[in-house]
């Protein structure tokens, strides 16, 4: 049997699952919404104000009124004051406590219908259906109870993906957003990724559009073309995971016993640190081999924490919880840095200096090993 044989055998699909995607619609922004009334129609942005910090700050996360502006979480919060400027733009400071207390009573929510819950951050988990609690026959039932439900209790939205796959059910509950219920049943499948844009499927990343449209690959019918071979060929794992993901395909587990974790380096001055330049060096440092750990895990993060420690030993830990996973050194060391210029002080000199990231995320495709390598 010739290699490019290997890759015609037929491949597998379980169908037969019941997997729902929640995804709290601007979950920081709509809460301060609700606490707030005033605020609701105009463009809110989750950060401190750059106005009062002489152009300091990172958005967390912002209203959709903000949205369509061009704002986005991790943002420069100066960059997103400018894209808003004469729009009478709110700017509230976060308030992490809250949003985790409010998570957790959306987490309840969740374990009210099934105990098989994968939280990916405080504002999305995947929930495995198939056997549910309150005995729904139909995965669309549990998914319009957990959504009548946050708003009963909490007045928040959320958007819920429901397929048979976590793939799928992640890409429906992005395809109608706020308060959306998008089903993507098997049969439907197949024609609901074929008009895909090629930029909407994961993975495909900046680096990668180009070469994509070199290609003349500009949705999933596209992709489909190509065989299994080429595209391992062309993009190593991540065309093996291409090919699947095209197909419908993705048997990965709803993990319920997945336990956040944190990957971080830091390191201890003596003397204590007076230098910027200095600080700088030791961001990117720690950036690059968090970054690396990152890589050698197949992880993703969604949280990015800078921790200081100055001479007197007051320790100050601050974190920005972003909207999308990333893992790459720059992605990282631009959100330490946006901490350290809004909180950063050497003043009383830094003892300690650490860069950690939290809300990991197993980049689950990078793990296949592939039958055959190409020289």
């Amino acid at each position: 049997m010739s290699q490019k044989m290997l890759f015609e055998m037929p491949i597998l699909n379980n169908i037969d699952r019941k997997i729902i995607h929640v995804d709290m619609d601007a979950f920081y922004a709509s809460i301060e919404m609700k606490r707030h009334p005033d605020v609701r129609h105009k463009p809110l942005i989750i950060s401190h104000d750059p106005r009062k910090t002489h152009g300091k700050g990172v958005v967390t996360t912002a209203n959709y009124v903000a949205r369509q502006y061009g704002v986005h979480s991790a943002m420069a919060a100066q960059k997103a004051y400018e894209l808003v400027r004469g729009h009478d733009p709110v700017f509230i400071t976060p308030d992490f406590a809250t949003y985790h207390r409010i998570s957790d009573e959306v987490h309840e929510i969740f374990h009210e219908v099934t105990d098989v819950v994968e939280p990916l951050a405080l504002d999305e988990a995947y929930l495995e259906v198939t056997s549910n609690k309150l005995g729904f026959k139909q995965a669309i039932d549990s998914a319009l109870y957990i959504q009548s439900k946050i708003y009963k209790n909490l007045n928040l939205t959320c958007s819920t993906g429901i397929s048979y796959n976590k793939y799928l059910a992640k890409l429906a509950s992005d395809y109608r957003k706020p308060f959306g219920r998008t089903v993507i049943l098997p049969q439907q499948a197949e024609l609901f990724l074929k008009r895909l844009p090629i930029e909407k499927f994961q993975g495909v990343g900046k680096k990668t559009i180009p070469k994509m449209h070199e290609l003349n690959i500009f949705t999933g019918a596209d992709l489909y073309e190509y065989s299994e071979y080429d595209l391992i060929q062309l993009f190593g794992k991540m065309g093996y995971m291409l090919y699947r993901r095209v197909r419908g395909v993705d048997d990965r587990p709803v993990e319920s016993d997945r336990r956040r974790k944190s990957v971080g380096k830091e390191r201890t001055y003596n003397p204590v640190v007076y230098d910027e330049a200095f600080i700088q060096t030791q961001l990117q440092k720690f950036s690059e081999e968090v970054a690396q750990i990152l890589q050698q895990k197949r992880l993703q993060a969604k949280t990015v924490v800078l921790k200081m420690r100055n001479k007197d030993f007051v320790t100050t830990t601050k974190r920005v919880t972003l909207e999308e996973y990333i893992s790459t050194a720059s992605a990282i060391l631009k959100v330490a840095k946006e901490l350290w210029t809004e909180y950063g002080t050497l003043t009383d000199g830094i003892r300690l200096l650490g860069v950690t990231v939290t809300t990991l995320l197993s980049k689950n495709y990078e793990n296949i090993i592939l039958p055959l390598s190409f020289n």
